[in-house]
């Protein structure tokens, strides 16, 4: 059973920077075969996509809103992946979720992800 395990969101002012972290475990290899996304959702809002991340392609995609402030990366050894937010703005408030999809291709659609982490709260005061 895949547990993805979020953390390292909290509150903090316009222009301040957070950085999450996602724990992996539970799979039967290392997070280098899968893919590893950062979604978030807005109050009142869908989920949409943040990032991604493939090792063994070493590929990156952004979202436009958050490209050159957000940087995605990873540690294959603690199987965790982090989102390291720069340049925090009111609208990145949202509940971030961390992903993990079984393949070496990056998506940005949420239902090409089978495992989801339980989401960390970030908010962001102007």
């Amino acid at each position: 059973q895949v547990q993805l395990v979020e953390s390292g969101g909290g509150l903090v002012q316009a222009g301040g920077s957070l950085r999450l972290s996602c724990a992996a475990s539970g799979l039967t290899i290392s997070i280098i075969n899968y893919v590893m996304g950062w979604f978030r959702q807005p109050p009142g809002k869908e989920r949409e996509f943040v990032a991604s991340l493939s090792l063994i392609a070493d590929t990156t995609r952004y979202a436009d809103s958050v490209r050159g402030r957000f940087t995605v990366s990873a540690d294959n050894a603690k199987n965790t992946v982090y989102l390291q937010m720069n340049g925090l703005r009111p609208e990145d408030g949202a509940i971030y979720y961390c992903a993990a999809r079984r393949s070496t291709y990056t998506s940005t659609t949420a239902d090409d992800y089978a495992y989801w982490g339980q989401g960390t709260q970030v908010t962001v005061s102007s």
